[in-house]
């Protein structure tokens, strides 16, 4: 029953990723008419860093993709802790209100790593 729970997560937390990688291509998700003019400055300035956002898009496809598959997790986490990291971070600092999401994922994201722990021994050389 845990491994199916934990599949389920890690399926909807993939699912998401891959919506926001794609949503950086194809651009079919609404913008907020309303947001804090901090988070407004902070896209604003990402955005005029051309490479930034085609990059942070392919590793939330590439690590969306590899989180779903039990197999390759492991490798799904270590592409999508640094990109975890900068939407929670971007999310307590700039949109307090909008931290929930990225709290819930990060938390699928730390339960996939403690299941998995074996896993990263060998980056370590263990």
């Amino acid at each position: 029953m845990k491994k199916k729970l934990l599949f389920v997560a890690c399926l909807l937390t993939g699912l998401l990723f891959i919506n926001a990688g794609l949503n950086k291509f194809l651009n079919y998700l609404p913008v907020p008419k309303e947001m804090p003019e901090a988070s407004l400055k902070l896209f604003t300035a990402m955005m005029q860093i051309s490479w930034l956002m085609p990059l942070v898009g392919i590793a939330e496809i590439t690590g969306g993709l590899l989180f779903i598959i039990p197999r390759y997790r492991a490798l799904g986490s270590l592409i999508l802790t640094p990109v975890m990291a900068g939407i929670l971070l971007t999310h307590i600092t700039t949109d307090p209100g909008g931290w929930i999401m990225p709290a819930l994922m990060t938390l699928v994201m730390a339960w996939s790593v403690i299941e998995q722990r074996r896993q990263y021994l060998y980056l370590i050389g263990r």
